[in-house]
């Protein structure tokens, strides 16, 4: 018995305003030799705003794309990297109550910069358990900042941005069709955020500032970089082969690339040169001026490709997500219209 098919009825992003990595490189805040190798523009950056409270806006306005009010949800989950805020809280339930007003489950997604994708896999997997269930939310929501967080040097190759992500899946309505959605999960690579670190009693036990360059390092001088970079490469080789499979494609029926937001230098070994990747079917144009939104990458370029009016009816487009841990997701999607909040449809690149 065939499953029944999962549709995307909105996604929506809310980010606050944007930094010149000039700017931040004449402060001192980011080098000029890392701005030029991340070929960053500009960076999101928050004010008082949390990171829940982000994603609780982009919800809103998912919802009000989709037209769906609290009755129609049946499970809200919530994808975070970092800092939700508060010590020992539920931030799923925080977004419930001030963007949905239901009683649904809400659950909070902790895997890092691929939490977006897996909640999205979660997600479908809970509608097409029962038909009874008409729709599921996803959102992420991330911000990283002093004290804690470097944005520039926390993790050199990648400028991380602040801001919330929201995505409405259907069993019944849509303007895309979920089409296949793979993660691939090599727990092997879970010591390269972790490093030689001991398990602390708390948050920020071990260092007081995070410092993945520092723990991938040590892992790397215990695990060998061939050996490291053949598993990465391996998963990344795996996840996008098997999500085109399932969805009866090549990656030359694919009109646009949702890529993470990462630098270009990274960007360029894990996909654009590896894939034969064009970077204007990517969202690398767009993404090298927001910066890299922990879970929130895929929501936010595929709502970025929507409004600009890249992607419209009969488009393919893949999505492409990695996280600590490490798993890889994927997946392909199909347009089948240009909703309302939409743009107006691009000419080809």
């Amino acid at each position: 018995m065939s499953e029944p098919d999962i549709y995307i009825t909105a996604c929506a992003t809310w980010l606050p305003p944007l930094l010149p990595v000039a700017q931040a490189v004449a402060d001192g805040h980011c080098d000029e030799r890392l701005a030029r190798r991340t070929g960053m523009v500009s960076v999101a950056v928050a004010g008082a705003e949390a990171a829940p409270e982000m994603a609780g806006r982009a919800a809103r306005i998912a919802l009000r794309r989709a037209r769906y009010d609290g009755a129609d949800i049946a499970l809200i989950l919530h994808a975070n990297f970092f800092y939700q805020g508060h010590d020992v809280w539920a931030p799923a339930s925080y977004v419930q109550r001030v963007a949905v007003g239901n009683d649904c489950p809400a659950v909070e997604i902790r895997q890092a910069s691929n939490g977006g994708m897996a909640a999205v896999e979660l997600a479908r997997a809970f509608l097409v358990a029962a038909p009874g269930r008409e729709a599921a939310l996803v959102t992420t929501g991330d911000k990283f900042g002093p004290p804690a967080f470097d944005r520039w040097r926390s993790d050199p190759g990648t400028v991380y941005a602040d801001g919330g992500t929201a995505l409405a899946l259907s069993r019944r309505r849509g303007f895309a069709l979920l089409r296949s959605l793979v993660t691939v999960s090599d727990p092997e690579l879970e010591g390269m955020h972790r490093g030689d670190d001991s398990f602390g009693p708390a948050p920020l036990s071990a260092r007081s500032i995070v410092d993945l360059d520092a723990c991938q390092r040590d892992f790397l001088a215990s695990a060998g970089m061939r050996h490291v970079a053949a598993r990465v490469s391996a998963g990344q080789e795996a996840v996008l082969t098997e999500a085109l499979a399932r969805a009866g494609a090549r990656l030359t029926d694919i009109d646009r690339v949702v890529l993470p937001h990462l630098g270009l230098h990274r960007l360029n070994g894990s996909y654009l040169r590896r894939f034969g990747l064009r970077p204007e079917i990517t969202t690398w144009p767009w993404s090298r001026h927001i910066g890299h939104l922990g879970a929130g990458d895929p929501i936010a370029g595929l709502e970025h490709l929507m409004l600009t009016g890249a992607l419209g009816a009969g488009d393919r487009c893949l999505l492409v997500s990695v996280g600590a841990g490490f798993t890889w997701s994927a997946a392909v999607i199909d347009i089948l219209e240009r909703p309302a909040w939409a743009g107006t449809p691009a000419r080809p690149p």
